[in-house]
């Protein structure tokens, strides 16, 4: 550790020296349009997400559809404080006019949304593992009123969660060399957001990969050697996608995120501020592809999200009849107030 403050001072040293100036956003207003993009796109496709969903965990009442639900309003939470409030107001309108007390009372909730859309997918990867590798076990626990407890337990646990990042230093704007309450806020960050939820996630998704491939090996083996079809459990699928695609779009942020702990400051360095402008970037995006993943991995959610678009048309046809009935009715109170010439032309036909 001592190494390591003696090449942050020696960097401060030389950036002195250098008169380096205050690193800029190098890409100017792509992230104000991507973000508006994001939100364009990402919210009410997971509203539909939770429409549908909440149909699918009404009907099957299955633990899945509860914690799917759960981290898709997870995700719009995210979308809401981090995307909306984070980015677009507080750095393209408001910038820096906002109070600090107000800022860090946001950037609980901002990390507590940010918390609660990772470690939703946690009781989701646990309950797969439950059922495909214990499944008497998985009839006896899983429940949904089990799932609803865990997910308010879940939910509680990252509003607490987010309480300590009330002192979190914004890396934009400090340029300071990172103090100790900055090391731990920083390590504890990357850890609950990547390093503990992608352990869970390897070492249950190895699990339930080894489970499954001893369990096709043993009925290849009971069948006379038959070839054993591919895995058709879409659920199983629909986990390995979720938790793949956000270790990959996670992963940049929390790397530089250490990087700028250790090596150079986002502050004062052009390239780390865009590395972590396009970190960022890609870690929102992680928050509107699920709706995309559900419907190319599972017919189930497709036939529901359609049945939910037909509802949401079906409200439209009493306004049409009621407007092609109004023809009519406009068209007598019309010809009652044509010219009186108009009149005796209707009468003579």
């Amino acid at each position: 550790m001592g190494c390591v403050t003696w090449h942050w001072t020696d960097l401060a040293i030389q950036e002195d020296s250098e008169q380096v100036e205050k690193s800029t956003c190098v890409l100017g207003f792509i992230p104000v349009i991507y973000y508006s993009a994001l939100l364009c796109v990402g919210v009410p496709v997971n509203v539909l997400t939770a429409m549908a969903l909440s149909r699918l965990a009404a009907r099957t009442q299955k633990s899945l559809y509860f914690y799917l639900l759960a981290l898709t309003s997870s995700d719009i939470l995210t979308q809401l404080f981090i995307v909306f409030v984070g980015f677009l107001l507080e750095t393209a309108i408001f910038h820096r006019d906002v109070p600090v007390a107000l800022l860090r009372s946001v950037s609980i909730l901002e990390f507590a949304a940010n918390h609660a859309s990772i470690w939703a997918a946690v009781p989701l990867t646990v309950d797969r593992y439950v059922a495909l590798c214990h499944p008497l076990l998985h009839r006896q626990i899983s429940y949904p009123e089990r799932a609803r407890k865990i997910i308010v337990a879940m939910f509680v646990l990252a509003v607490a969660s987010g309480i300590p990042f009330y002192w979190w230093s914004d890396v934009w704007r400090v340029s300071h060399q990172p103090t100790a309450l900055d090391k731990a806020l920083i390590w504890t960050h990357c850890s609950i957001i990547y390093f503990l939820p992608c352990t869970i996630f390897l070492v249950l998704n190895s699990l339930i990969i080894y489970r499954l491939k001893f369990h096709y090996r043993k009925q290849s083996l009971e069948w006379c050697q038959q070839p054993v079809p591919r895995c058709s459990s879409k659920t199983t699928a629909m986990l390995l996608a979720i938790t793949t695609v956000f270790s990959v779009l996670w992963a940049p942020r929390t790397f530089v995120m250490i990087y700028h702990l250790y090596v150079s400051s986002v502050n004062r360095n052009w390239r780390v501020h865009l590395a972590y402008d396009l970190a960022n970037m890609l870690a929102m995006l992680n928050t509107a592809v699920n709706f995309f993943l559900y419907c190319f991995v599972s017919q189930r959610f497709r036939n529901t999200v359609r049945e939910v678009l037909l509802t949401c048309v079906a409200v439209l046809p009493p306004i049409h009849r009621r407007l092609s009935r109004d023809p009519q009715q406009a068209g007598g109170s019309l010809s009652s107030c044509r010219p009186n010439g108009d009149k005796r032309h209707d009468s003579n036909k």
